[in-house]
């Protein structure tokens, strides 16, 4: 090894370290999900195929003299200023990409366009170590119901659909996250990568089987499921359930994997020596070992920058009066009473303040919850996945289905979320969405950057969730306008209770 190179693997070495270590956090938030996540759990072989890979590229690097690009610095800030703004939003999947990005970004500065450039696929490769996907969980759960139960329809088999439920003559059946197939397509995308790069040469190939690696496995799944409803089906519903279920899934999985893969062997392409780096490396000027301290010592300046002022921001708390949140007033004919309308409760936690009431006018009932969150930091955040309307296998409730809609809240219209719950007793149908500083809003990104942008600006995140739900039979318009008249009715109220508790928090 030259000393060039010698120097070089220091420098590198050292910011890669220091970034780990300034982003200790993330990095053990990325660990702790491929720890308790059997979907994620191929993080921990990431890095070393990436090592593996870039010990492979050994020959080709050699050739090359490293040479830092001080230029890529400003990228290294750009990543750190996305993490600052993601930490602030508590968008912890955006903070996990950029710190991984700037391990690539390391290797640019202190190494060199070139070098970058050589290790690009095993640099890039990094990315798949970033638990990400499950936001992809409700559309591939509609998409395998659909599939489905258009597949059992075109064998002539009656079916009656509601959500992710759906009867047939045989029995009952329902699409949960573990039918979504996400772990499959993550596990096929990881995969497929991996082999259309040590397959193929031709950029087009690699792009093309990689595409195919994404799409295939989200049409197995709906085969899969679909196989796995005929077989309990045809069996009497003796087969196909229980354990044998995930096996089938899996032994499916693997014979669509190796056919893809052996599909995609017809098309291999030789695999040659890269020329040019001998050319190239004449061009480069090594830096001296002081200039490559300095590299390192740079990017650690910039990268500190972020986890500093996120430090800053997220200063105690403590010695804080706890939060009262005021029922919101009976206005319109509308009164809190003491019915218990229903035993169904939102899954939201790390509320300071929250309350669920009841109201009734004319005979009709509306719940209302409010969660209450005045300043944003993990484990006590608004916008997360873990706050939603039902867990997973509720022993009582179940998701029948999430749309988005637009209705006329108080003054002005309100992009929400309808989400219809079953139980053996009682249907539901139920209206959310955020209140920021007074901004009304349901998407969940929008909201992240907004919380953000008034974090970082010292002008406040208090937050709060607004759920209104009320009984339906068969058809849920009746009760759309009963949360339209209700929700048009007492907002105003709502907004001063949850204003009231935010000067409070302040």
């Amino acid at each position: 090894m030259s000393p060039a190179w010698k120097s070089t693997l220091a420098a590198l070495a050292a910011s890669i370290a220091l970034i780990l270590a300034l982003y200790w956090r993330t990095v053990e938030s990325m660990v702790a999900i491929w720890y308790r996540s059997e979907t994620f759990a191929h993080g921990f072989l990431i890095v070393p195929i990436v090592l593996g890979l870039v010990w492979m590229k050994r020959r080709e690097l050699a050739r090359l003299v490293p040479a830092p690009e001080f230029r890529g610095l400003a990228l290294v800030a750009a990543a750190g200023a996305v993490w600052l703004v993601a930490a602030a939003g508590e968008a912890q999947v955006v903070q996990q990409y950029a710190m991984t990005a700037m391990i690539p970004l390391a290797v640019l500065t202190v190494a060199g366009k070139r070098v970058a450039r050589t290790l690009a696929f095993p640099l890039a490769f990094l990315f798949f170590a970033v638990p990400v996907g499950e936001a992809l969980v409700p559309p591939l759960m509609d998409w395998t119901a659909a599939f489905t139960v258009t597949a059992l329809q075109m064998t002539g088999i009656p079916v009656l659909r509601e959500g992710l439920f759906f009867v047939i003559p045989s029995g009952h059946w329902s699409v949960v996250e573990g039918c979504s197939g996400l772990r499959y397509l993550i596990a096929s995308v990881t995969v497929g990568a991996l082999y259309a790069y040590l397959t193929y040469r031709k950029p087009s190939k690699r792009v093309i089987f990689t595409l195919l690696s994404i799409v295939v496995p989200i049409v197995a799944n709906g085969f899969r499921a679909f196989g796995i409803v005929m077989i309990a089906h045809l069996s009497n519903m003796k087969l196909a359930l229980g354990i044998d279920h995930f096996i089938y899934g899996w032994v499916w999985f693997g014979i669509v994997i190796l056919a893809l893969f052996w599909v995609g062997s017809f098309w291999r392409d030789p695999m040659t020596e890269e020329e040019g780096a001998a050319s190239e490396a004449r061009e480069a000027r090594p830096l001296s070992r002081s200039g490559l301290a300095a590299a390192a010592a740079a990017i650690a300046g910039v990268a500190a920058a972020g986890p500093l002022y996120a430090a800053w921001l997220e200063r105690s708390d403590a010695g804080k009066a706890e939060l009262s949140l005021a029922a919101p007033r009976e206005v319109s004919g509308w009164r809190r009473v003491e019915t218990p309308l229903t035993d169904w409760r939102p899954h939201y936690s790390g509320a300071a303040a929250q309350r669920f009431d009841v109201y009734e006018k004319d005979g009709r009932f509306v719940a209302l919850y409010l969660g209450f969150y005045p300043h944003q930091r993990r484990g006590a955040e608004l916008v997360t996945s873990t706050n939603i309307m039902v867990v997973q296998k509720h022993p009582v409730w179940s998701n029948m289905g999430e749309a988005s809609a637009v209705e006329n809240v108080g003054a002005a219209d309100v992009s929400l979320r309808e989400t219809k719950l079953r139980s053996a007793e009682q249907r539901l149908l139920v209206w959310d969405w955020y209140w920021i500083e007074g901004r009304q809003l349901s998407n969940p990104y929008l909201a992240k950057l907004y919380l953000a942008a008034h974090k970082l600006l010292g002008a406040g995140d208090a937050a709060a969730a607004i759920i209104l739900a009320t009984p339906y039979q068969e058809q849920p318009e009746t009760a759309r306008k009963t949360l339209r008249e209700f929700a048009a009715a007492m907002q105003p109220s709502v907004e001063t209770s949850l204003a009231l508790a935010g000067k409070e928090g302040g």
